[in-house]
């Protein structure tokens, strides 16, 4: 049995056109991102600090959900605030902001595996809403909850994997997407077996 299924309006529509200068400026930049990624040495990148608000606002937001959403709700709007933008710009067919925002996402996967991997260990510093004294690391929480907590840095590992093989592949459709505008056919050109 065949399922009909047709895409939403907004995604039949052409994807909105990008100049070559301006492939070629996204294109450098999301070379040159990944690079300052791997060889930055503290633990966190300077994009990071970005959604530290809206990471800290999510445990606020979910917190009306009970403790245990209230917990992961740093992360569930962490990583929820760049998908829903994604998905915006994918609706009005623009491809470099839909690539930009699913970028970050990753982006910020990265950040959550660092966060998962020190779990036991928590050197880090945290920002915190509320009073200190009550706060507790996410993940040590939830991995604890999970009976995983001793598996934090494989986790972590794969969790990493999984966000630089999405920025990677991130570039790689845009650079392709593009690809395509980069070289519009006119409306008159003359294709194979067609009759003028």
């Amino acid at each position: 049995m065949l399922i009909d299924y047709e895409f939403p309006a907004p995604l039949q529509k052409n994807r909105e056109p990008v100049s070559k200068p301006a492939r070629i400026g996204w294109l450098a930049f999301y070379g040159i991102f990944p690079l300052y990624a791997f060889r930055n040495r503290s633990v966190h990148l300077l994009i990071d600090y970005v959604f530290v608000p809206i990471h800290e606002d999510g445990h606020l937001l979910f917190s009306y959900f009970g403790h245990t959403l209230m917990v992961a709700g740093g992360t569930i709007l962490q990583l929820g605030v760049p998908v829903m933008l994604a998905i915006h710009f994918a609706f009005q067919r623009q491809p470099t902001g839909t690539a930009l925002c699913s970028f970050f996402f990753f982006e910020n996967v990265l950040n959550v595996a660092t966060t998962m991997a020190e779990s036991r260990r928590m050197d880090l510093q945290y920002v915190t809403v509320g009073d200190p004294d009550f706060a507790e690391h996410d993940w040590l929480t939830m991995f604890s909850q999970m009976c995983v907590l001793e598996y934090d840095t494989k986790i972590a590992a794969v969790v990493r994997v999984i966000g630089w093989l999405g920025m990677i592949a991130v570039a790689v459709w845009l650079w392709w997407t593009t690809k395509q505008s980069a070289h519009p056919e006119s409306p008159h050109a003359l294709r194979p077996f067609s009759r003028v």
